[in-house]
């Protein structure tokens, strides 16, 4: 039992020391996209539990051991739409891009459905439109990414 204890201890001195966090050593780098495409309902308050599943996500692996896409299409652009007038969101949606995680925007939705990104969506930049969501989902599969529906 004593050995054990040893043994822990010296673990928990050696991530100290190299810096290491516990979600680091506790869980390899991942590759994840989050599939958003339902209605936010009033609001966009549909939308919190699955941003607030994406960031227990982070907390859980590390921003720096984690590649984390969201693909909307569809209903899910109404959460960059509902983030235009509710700063909570506003601040939800910027902490977790500044955690890393990377927005992506249908653009077959937004001219099925005649929605101006710069004006229309929140923080949306050309680079973060991709052609298909759904297009893009598979690609991001096929590069190991895990697929995610919350």
């Amino acid at each position: 039992m004593r050995i054990l204890t040893i043994i822990a201890a010296t673990l928990g001195l050696w991530i100290a020391a190299t810096g290491v966090s516990h979600a680091e050593a506790t869980y390899a780098p991942q590759k994840v996209v989050y599939h958003i495409n339902g209605t936010g309902g009033e609001n966009g308050a549909g939308y919190k539990p699955a941003l607030n599943n994406i960031s227990n996500h982070i907390s859980a692996v590390g921003a720096d051991n984690l590649d984390l896409r969201v693909v909307m299409h569809g209903d899910g652009l109404g959460l960059l739409q509902a983030a235009i007038d509710d700063q909570q969101l506003q601040g939800i949606i910027a902490g977790l891009k500044n955690d890393g995680v990377q927005f992506l925007v249908c653009k077959n939705t937004l001219t099925g459905r005649n929605i101006d990104p710069e004006t229309d969506l929140f923080d949306v930049w050309p680079e973060d439109i991709v052609p298909s969501g759904v297009a893009e989902l598979g690609k991001l599969q096929a590069e190991g990414f895990a697929y995610i529906k919350p």
